[in-house]
């Protein structure tokens, strides 16, 4: 199933077109990301980077820009896995205001890492059965 995060468009977001400007777009979807951890896993992001030593950063992403967000708007996101490998996973993002509009979506590839070493490894039986709950596949 879905993960389903709210918030609110902030000033610093928005540019001199009075849209919010795309690298802040970006940094919202990481924030949702950050935010999915704790109900898709049961562990807070800050736990497994900093305890477990344990990261996920972004590889790939393709992104399409649908509709501006603008200063006030509520973004909407759905959150899912469109994917889980051993090593990688494909996040899938939708992002909708306060109309109901689609926005953005974007695919984002991210690898499993050790912090320390910053070489991938395989990701962690637990966070992939939480992982997994969170795909098509796992929802049936």
């Amino acid at each position: 199933m879905a993960v389903q995060l709210s918030r609110r468009v902030d000033f610093p977001m928005i540019d001199s077109a009075q849209i919010a400007y795309f690298p802040r777009i970006y940094d919202l979807a990481h924030r949702f990301f950050e935010e999915c951890w704790e109900p898709m896993c049961g562990t807070p992001y800050p736990v497994l980077l900093l305890e477990r030593k344990v990261g996920f950063p972004v590889v790939h992403i393709e992104t399409d820009f649908v509709t501006p967000l603008r200063y006030g708007d509520t973004v909407h996101a759905t959150v899912w896995l469109s994917e889980v490998g051993s090593k990688s996973c494909t996040w899938a993002y939708q992002f909708h205001n306060q109309r109901n509009e689609l926005v953005w979506t974007s695919s984002q590839v991210t690898v499993c890492v050790d912090m320390e070493s910053l070489s991938p490894i395989e990701i962690p039986d637990d966070i992939r059965a939480g992982l997994i709950q969170h795909t098509p596949e796992g929802q049936q």
